[in-house]
């Protein structure tokens, strides 16, 4: 049972696309970036889809935007966690903040509890419309809305631009046009860039992760071969050898591998004469 994995474990490795083409599959849904399953509400119909019933679902608020919201929706989902008797705390505290890292590392963690369960087949029989339909909380997806609202923004700033060159004297059909279309033609690339810029955040925060979790590992090394009874011993030594190396070009494992070979040596020569 994945309930309690390691943080090097391969479902830390899924990507951003993955989860979401799974969620998106799985309850027909239409979201485009990580952060708008931080309400909780998806989490909730995942566990509701592998546990066909027990995710009481009218509590679930799909259309959650404030924090008090959104933490209703993750009591829920902790209750339900209980009730089945599933051993991971839920950090709501982070998650409410929607950010991708958090929001991903969580999903990445319920994608792989899910697929131990159900082996990762979909429950055909289970209609996620119809069960957020029942549960009273049957919202536009935030993705649809974004993009929706979007549209609408740029038609509005269209109106307006039309409008304003109502007022000029010359060309006025022409202006209207191709403001239009240059005001969609912006709306277009702000949306491609805030995509970009949302996967750029994302891959520095994994990276970031990355080196903390290696650093982390480098330093409980040195801290152990800095005891007072290993820091001597042969293999501390070499080991410290290739911590504190200078140069990052070179390896220093050739020579902290002499230097053991050395000591061994050293110490082979001097059992003849101990033994005497």
């Amino acid at each position: 049972m994945a309930t309690s994995i390691g943080i090097m474990d391969s479902a830390y490795f899924v990507g951003r696309n993955e989860i979401l083409t799974w969620i998106n599959n799985r309850l027909q849904l239409n979201l485009s970036r990580i952060e708008e399953a931080a309400s909780g509400a998806v989490q909730c119909q995942m566990l509701d889809m592998t546990y066909p019933g027990v995710v009481p679902m009218h509590k679930v608020n799909f259309d959650a935007k404030s924090e008090y919201e959104i933490i209703q929706n993750y009591k829920v989902l902790q209750e339900v966690f209980n009730k089945l008797k599933i051993d991971k705390h839920i950090e709501v505290t982070r998650l409410v903040k929607g950010r991708p890292l958090d929001n991903l590392e969580f999903l990445q963690w319920l994608k792989r509890y899910c697929d131990s369960i159900n082996g990762g087949i979909m429950n055909e029989n289970y209609n996620p419309v119809e069960r957020r339909v029942k549960g009273g909380k049957d919202k536009t997806i935030k993705g649809l809305r974004s993009s929706k609202s979007l549209h609408s923004n740029a038609m509005n700033n269209s109106s307006s631009l039309d409008a304003l060159n109502l007022h000029r004297t010359s060309g006025p059909k022409h202006s209207r046009s191709s403001g239009g279309s240059d005001e969609a033609h912006l709306a277009a690339e702000v949306q491609a860039l805030s995509k970009q810029v949302t996967d750029l955040k994302l891959s520095v925060d994994l990276l970031e992760k990355e080196r903390d979790f290696y650093f982390s590992k480098l330093r409980d090394i040195e801290i152990l071969c800095q005891t007072s009874e290993v820091e001597n011993e042969p293999l501390s030594v070499a080991i410290k050898k290739i911590l504190y190396a200078a140069d990052a070009k070179e390896s220093a494992l050739e020579e902290a591998q002499a230097y053991i070979n050395e000591t061994l040596e050293e110490a082979a020569e001097d059992e003849p004469e101990t033994e005497t």
